[in-house]
This record gives C-alpha cells, structure tokens and sequence, in this order.
C-alpha cells in the first residue's frame, strides 16, 4: 500500500455511487431469484434485531450465568448471520463453485468470516479538530469527511475478491493517516469503535483507533481465506490462487498474533489467532498436495511419484493433527465452532488413509525394484519401538513380500477413511456437507477396489502391520504478509498541510500577512525545505527581521496565495518575480512543547517489523516528514516489544532523508 499526502485539492469528495471492491448485497438486480433474495434479507434482519436485544441484555446484566448464556445466543445468531451473507453471495453470483468432473472433487475448505461494525459517525470529533486545533473552518471539509464515512460503510460488505482486498487496505491506511494526523499520546478522537468477534458474536467497544485498525486487518486475513476457499482447485492455477490466499490469510493472522495482546475481541486473541494461523497453514499444505494430484502422470504407478504423493499427505495429516490439538485447549475450544474441530478431524483421518494409500501403490509397483530406487526404512516410514532395521533397503525386493505390505498399508488405508466417514456422520452440521462425504467416499471405494486386486483365496497368512509414513514436504507454504503495496493512496485530509507541521501533535501561531520589502541584501532571510519552506536563518537587521520574521517559521502564503504544498524552488521563483512594493507573507511558529522539524520520517511502527506503514521514501511519497513525536502506546492495547522493555508504547521507525539546499533571500 503506498502511502501519500494529495498536494492538490482534488480528490475529496470526487467517487459517487457504490466504491470499487464494495458490493452491498447487489439490491438492484432482477431476474428469477429475486424473491429468494427478498426472502434472504428478511431474515437477514431478523436476526440483527435478535443480535441487537441480546447486545443490549449482554451489555446490562452483570450476572455471570446470564451472560454465559447471550454469549451462546450471539454465538449462534452470528453464525446464522454468516450462513444467511454466504448464501446470498452465492445467489448474487460473485463466484462460480461448481466443480467439473468427477476428478474435480476436492475436500471443503473453511472459510472464516469477517468481523461485522456499526456505523460510525466521524463529523463530531473530526469538525472539532480542524476548527479547534488547526484553526480552519470545520464546513469547508463537510466534503472529506463523507468521504471517510463513505470509504467505512464501503468496507463493511467488501466484495469477495482482489477489489474487496484493496477497499480493505485502503481504508486501513486512511486510518494510518487519520493517526498520524489527529491523534497524540494524550488525546484520542472519542469514538467508540464497535467490532463483533467474528467466531462467537460477541460485541467489543474501544476508543483505540488501533483497534479499529486491527479489526480490519484481521478482516483482510479472513476475506483471504473465502477467496481461498472459493478458488477452482480442479485446475493448476486455481490450487496456486488458493494456496497464496492461505499463505496470505496466514500472514495477517501472524502479523496480529505478534504485535497485539489484550485484545478486547475474542477472536484477536494470542492464542485464536495462532490456532487460526496454523489452521491456514494446514488448507495451504492440503492446496499443495491437490496440485501434485492434477498432472496426469505418463506412467500411473511410478513408484517414487508414489511415495512422494504418500509423504506429502502425511505431512497435511500431521498440520490437521496439530491444528486438531490446538483447538482442543482452552480458550480456543470455547470459541471455535463444533463442525470446525469434527471437519478437522475427518481431514486428519482422510490424509494419514490417503498416505497408505499412496504407499501401498508404490509397494506393488514393479518399477522402483527394476530401476533400483528403493529408499530406506528412515525415508519414508516411521518403525515402531521394537523394529530394527537393516542397513539396506527397507522395502522388500520379493513381489509377494511387497504385495503383503501393500495389502497391510491398504488395510490402514480403508480403516482410516472408514473412521473419517464416521466422524463426517456424528456431525450433525457435516452431514450436510455432501461434498466431503463424496470426497471421502471415492476414496475408499478406490481403496476396496485396490484391495481386492491384491487379496488372494488361498493367502492365509497373517497380514502384517503397517508401519506410519514419514511426513515430509517438497513445498512447505510459509506465512506471507498480505500484499498492501500496490494500492496508491492519498490523504483524504491533504488541504490541512503537510503532516510534517500541520498534525495534532504540534502546536503552532498563524502570524501575518506580514508585508516584507526588498532591501540592499535581499529580503534578508534564507529558505530550506520543501512543503512547507521554512525559514532556516534571518540576517539580523535585514528587512525579515524588522518585518518581525523569525528563524524556523513556516510559510503558508505568498501575496495571499497558499502555498503549503510548495516547493522550495516554487516558493524562490516566486519571490524573485515581486517588484519593489514587496510581497506579503502568512507564515506559522511553532509553540513550546511542539516536536521540533527533522529531516527523517517518524511514523509509528504499526503491526510488522519495520511497521505495515513504510517509510515516505519506500512508499515514493515526496512530502516531508512529519514532525518528531515521543514514543506513545497503541491506545489501550499492550504491544509485544521486540527491542525494548517497554511493552506499553509502539517505537517509530525513522528514515534519514537528505535535507534541501539553503537559498538565500533573493535581492
């Protein structure tokens, strides 16, 4: 995301209609399911007004059990509410799930879904600002203001794709601005920022700012993992589409997870988000593998292609097993949802089974005895306590030694998808979920077919154990930092100045218009800098210092033209042009107690090392930096310092720029 403040005065107020990467229910379409919509939305607001009167109880009663029990009820009303959106996307048809082909069967994925706000009203706190701290009349920035208000009711419903992602991150950095500029250590806007955890429903209130801007970071991790989910993994570049949405759902979730605690929303929580981080990280392994399933190989029973195949499925049984653990300890259990946990164990089940599978495919192929690639026993199998094996080949070279593994392996194979159908059953929610059972189906009746293939009339000797397969991957998915650096975005609030003098945190005297004539030796000052010029030095007894200009003013106007957003050879050429009656300047001082001007750029470090909000210089933002502001805390939350002791302030990254050359007054 690129970072920048607008230099001109366009922009405010300019988008009308419905926003880009917005997509509010899509009300104005017709055709056939419009009564199925109409029904939709009906009960869609139904159950916010369930929510509301159980937000209202939740927030008034202080008895435990009570409220024990409204938590339950915002719980399943959420839950509802997500199910009502997920089907109305789909009628809308934003996105095309149908599959094709019986080979195109893949396993569901779960989808988290996105955090909910109420609206919010920024003309107060915002109005009271401009006029009282920066002195500019409140109604001439009505336009800017609905444009924020605008962008926040945009990013409530954000369309299920990349567009959605952008609204989301521009927004986000709006509010990087809106911090930069009208917030100080001591002073915060007054709102109260209303959030609903997106897993239980509870509603959570803060005045932070960087609650509302982890809320909607937490939101463009969960909107990728719907992408995620919604991606065609029948085909190459649908699994690649989806595993990077994992990877990148991933990457918000650790971002949050490593830089907050204390979060007043459950699910923002250390200990949901690394359960929601590893379960990400578990449906992009399990994208891996399904790539390494869709080429068609020439030879369908190459053994080591086999064995790969049987390594990698144990390596996504292992991720869901882990997945699985973590959500069995408190307090993650109490939040998550029943059917998550029960599809996370089918899955388990389902990929140890396929591992077996794969290995027993590979045990009755002639080809790895024939080119002599069989691998050893620590390569591929995990050997019981009381097994020795030998130094050589784990695998046996006799064709009746391996059918009789294989057949144990595919024994494991069918014991393990018949206990995954059974628990797709005991779920009440899975059952409804026939996909999966298709899924899991196929397979074993691929493996009883196998099976048979092998088992022989007259084979009565007792079938050996199958040893576990060694989990091991080609291609572990990392977590990646969701992509916020291709999304130009400029200050809504431009017009009040440069952020490096014009911010809540400096205080400042508007002096002038101040009339200075031209003298023997110029105007008697020396300039510097760009947006705004400052006045680096005055010549004692020149025409600046009897005009009463001082050293380190700012100015704003020349001959009653604004000139905040000049450069610094704007503002020279303009003196140069001025005849003998002089040119009238506006410019502001800086008060005690305001951080002093520097050269590098301070903003403060936000979620990510290094901080999400890059430099100006890495954003190629060509304003000046922002004046220097002591370290302060993100508004309520404790971050996790990484270099300090401190865990209750947020330290600013800085960037040395080169300063501008001096120029003289001009004679």
């Amino acid at each position: 995301m690129i970072l920048e403040e607008r230099p001109d005065g366009q922009g405010a107020g300019e988008e009308s209609g419905v926003r880009k990467g917005c997509d509010p229910l899509m009300q104005t379409q017709h055709g056939r399911l419009q009564s199925r919509r109409a029904r939709i939305y009906q009960q869609i607001s139904k159950e916010l007004q369930m929510r509301t009167g159980a937000e209202n109880l939740y927030r008034a009663t202080s008895n435990h059990r009570v409220r024990e029990t409204v938590a339950l009820e915002l719980s399943y009303v959420n839950a509802n509410l997500q199910l009502l959106k997920e089907e109305l996307e789909q009628l809308d048809g934003s996105v095309d799930t149908c599959r094709h082909g019986s080979e195109g069967v893949a396993a569901p994925m779960i989808p988290l879904g996105l955090k909910e706000t109420k609206e919010l009203d920024w003309a107060t706190p915002l109005k009271e600002l401009i006029s009282g701290h920066f002195g500019e009349d409140s109604t001439s920035y009505e336009a800017e203001i609905r444009e924020l208000e605008a962008l926040r009711q945009a990013i409530r419903n954000p369309s299920r794709n990349e567009a959605g992602l952008e609204l989301l991150a521009a927004y986000y950095n709006q509010l990087c601005f809106l911090d930069a500029r009208f917030l100080t250590p001591a002073r915060s806007l007054g709102l109260f920022f209303h959030w609903y955890d997106s897993l239980t429903g509870v509603p959570a209130q803060q005045r932070a700012l960087a609650f509302e801007k982890g809320s909607v970071l937490f939101n463009i991790g969960a909107l990728h993992t719907q992408i995620g989910a919604r991606q065609d993994r029948s085909c190459a570049e649908g699994t690649s589409r989806a595993v990077e949405a994992f990877q990148r759902a991933a990457g918000a979730f650790s971002l949050l997870r490593e830089n907050f605690s204390h979060a007043p929303s459950p699910d923002m929580s250390a200990a949901l988000l690394c359960a929601l981080e590893q379960l990400m990280a578990a449906q992009a392994q399990e994208c891996v593998f399904e790539g390494l399933l869709l080429p068609v190989p020439a030879a369908p029973s190459d053994g080591p292609a086999q064995l790969r195949l049987a390594q990698e499925a144990a390596q996504v049984a292992a991720e869901y097993r882990l997945v699985h653990q973590t959500m069995a300890q408190p307090p993650v259990r109490d939040c998550m949802p029943v059917s998550w946990n029960a599809l996370v164990c089918v899955k388990a089940e389902y990929f140890r089974s396929l591992a077996h599978y794969h290995a027993a495919v590979a045990l009755c192929d002639g080809s790895l005895v024939a080119k002599g690639e069989l691998p050893t026993h620590k390569q591929v199998f995990l050997q019981p306590p009381d097994f020795c094996a030998p130094q050589g080949p784990a695998l046996p070279q006799e064709p009746e030694k391996r059918r009789r593994l294989g057949k144990a392996h595919l024994k494991r194979a069918i014991l393990g998808q018949e206990e995954a159908l059974r628990l797709h059953a005991v779920c009440r929610v899975l059952r409804e979920v026939d996909l999966l059972q298709a899924v899991v189906a196929q397979a074993l009746r691929r493996s009883l077919a196998r099976y048979s293939e092998l088992d022989c009339e007259d084979d009565f000797c007792e079938a050996a154990e199958a040893p576990d397969i060694q989990p091991k991957t080609h291609h572990k998915p990392e977590a990646r930092t969701p992509c916020l650096s291709q999304v130009k975005v400029a200050d809504i609030f431009h017009r009040l100045g440069p952020l490096s003098v014009f911010s809540a945190k400096n205080r400042w005297r508007l002096v002038g218009p101040v009339h200075v004539t031209r003298g023997e030796n110029g105007f008697g000052f020396t300039l510097r800098g760009d947006s705004p010029v400052l006045i680096a030095a005055v010549i004692p007894g020149g025409q600046a210092a009897a005009a009463g200009l001082k050293e380190g003013d700012y100015i704003v106007s020349v001959n009653g033209q604004p000139c905040k957003w000049w450069k610094h050879t704007e503002v020279v050429a303009q003196l140069k042009g001025v005849g003998e009656a002089g040119v009238s300047l506006q410019v502001v001082s800086l008060l005690p107690g305001s951080g002093p001007p520097v050269a590098g750029d301070r903003w403060p470090a936000l979620l990510g090392p290094g901080g999400l909000l890059r430099s100006q210089r890495e954003r190629g933002c060509k304003t000046p930096a922002p004046a220097r502001a002591s370290p302060r805390p993100l508004l309520g939350w404790s971050r996790k310092a990484k270099q300090d002791k401190s865990r209750d302030s947020a330290q600013p990254c800085t960037l040395a720029l080169p300063s501008p050359p001096e120029s003289p007054g001009w004679p």
